[in-house]
């Protein structure tokens, strides 16, 4: 299964399609539109940490950003059956993404990892986080004793994560990456100059003005309107937890060596 060494780029559209991390995803359209009505809504559990105001209180306009930036289905009368993520528009993220980290690279800047998809992207964020520190980029070590309502704040392999009874955490909040950066300025250090993350981790970071690129699910759009209106740099489009995390092994290859660190 695996793709050995760097994929090409038709080689890694056709393992998105093979793998289900693009093209019929899991996902199905009724919880896709029901996402966009609740982000509509004001739901701020689908704001992942951003402030949206009443920008965005139609929800026609929340599906047309989706279908042009991840290439779900444009009809709004289409409600249930399966939709799509198109790979094209995958493999286009990543190659906006290698650019901001090449950027990171050749300034050594101070990074910050994070994910609240641990079961999905943990080594995609670690791997990424080995090469940047390898290419002379400080991976930022975040304030220890951090919590939020939902847990610990902690870091395994240079990425914070939510943890929660001896758990690592799936969470769609922004507080993780809020009680981050508020310590970091309590405690006089600077903030990161880029943050690699996803859900309210990558969302936070960008409302608080520090440059965010990220992945993100086809029924969690909040961070592709954050693209949209220029508070997150780039939203990589995928399906974030496939049935072994070793499928995206390939996708971080393609995109290390795009940002000329593999």
């Amino acid at each position: 299964m695996p793709i050995p060494g760097t994929p090409s780029r038709a080689e890694l559209v056709e393992h998105l399609v093979r793998t289900r991390i693009a093209g019929d995803v899991a996902t199905p359209r009724e919880n896709n539109l029901s996402h966009y009505r609740k982000l509509a809504n004001s739901d701020r559990h689908y704001w992942f940490g951003l402030e949206l105001g009443d920008r965005w209180s139609d929800e026609q306009d929340v599906l047309a950003v989706m279908a042009e930036r991840v290439g779900v289905n444009d009809d709004p009368e289409y409600r249930y059956g399966q939709d799509t993520i198109d790979p094209e528009l995958t493999v286009d993220g990543l190659e906006r993404m290698a650019g901001r980290l090449r950027k990171a690279a050749d300034g050594q800047q101070r990074v910050l990892f994070a994910t609240g998809h641990p079961g999905g992207l943990l080594d995609v964020h670690s791997s990424t986080a080995a090469a940047l520190r390898a290419a002379g980029c400080e991976i930022v070590v975040i304030p220890e004793g951090l919590t939020t309502e939902e847990g610990y704040v902690m870091q395994f392999a240079s990425v914070a994560v939510l943890e929660h009874g001896a758990t690592l955490w799936h969470t769609h909040s922004g507080e993780p990456m809020k009680a981050i950066l508020t310590a970091l300025e309590r405690g006089g250090r600077p903030l990161p100059d880029l943050v690699v993350a996803d859900h309210g981790w990558a969302g936070y970071a960008g409302q608080h003005g520090v440059d965010s690129v990220g992945y993100a699910d086809c029924n969690d759009p909040a961070l592709f309107i954050a693209e949209a209106e220029g508070t997150v740099q780039v939203t990589v489009p995928l399906d974030d937890h496939v049935v072994s995390p070793r499928h995206y092994d390939p996708m971080t290859a393609y995109l290390l060596a795009a940002a000329g660190l593999d």
